[in-house]
């Protein structure tokens, strides 16, 4: 497989899950970012962890889906995350969730 095919093959996927990800906004109520994945989902509770001098974020979430183009199974029953970086959790708005008409072909 050349670079050209790989580079290819990894836009596809891209689109392919955004795509997704447009299909399924709509199921959900919270929008998670962590350094290092993006979520949907309909519950979460984030707390604050001390000890040892450090601090940290234990982020609990349910009836998730995770924005990661090379998960097979992009539904979670159930995500338990522990960072030391930033959190970023979004209540959508129901507007949020609706594409206007004529976009995307709709």
């Amino acid at each position: 497989m050349s670079a050209e095919d790989l580079e290819r093959y990894e836009t596809d996927m891209e689109l392919a899950l955004y795509r997704e990800y447009r299909d399924v906004v709509g199921l959900f109520s919270h929008v998670v970012e962590t350094e290092r994945r993006f979520y949907l989902c309909n519950e979460v509770d984030v707390q604050v962890r001390t000890g040892g001098g450090e601090t940290w974020f234990e982020v609990t979430m349910a009836d998730a889906w995770v924005w990661d183009v090379y998960r097979p199974a992009r539904f979670v029953k159930k995500v338990r995350v522990i960072t030391f970086k930033d959190v970023n959790v979004e209540e959508l708005a129901k507007s949020d969730l609706e594409i206007p008409k004529g976009s995307f072909g709709g």
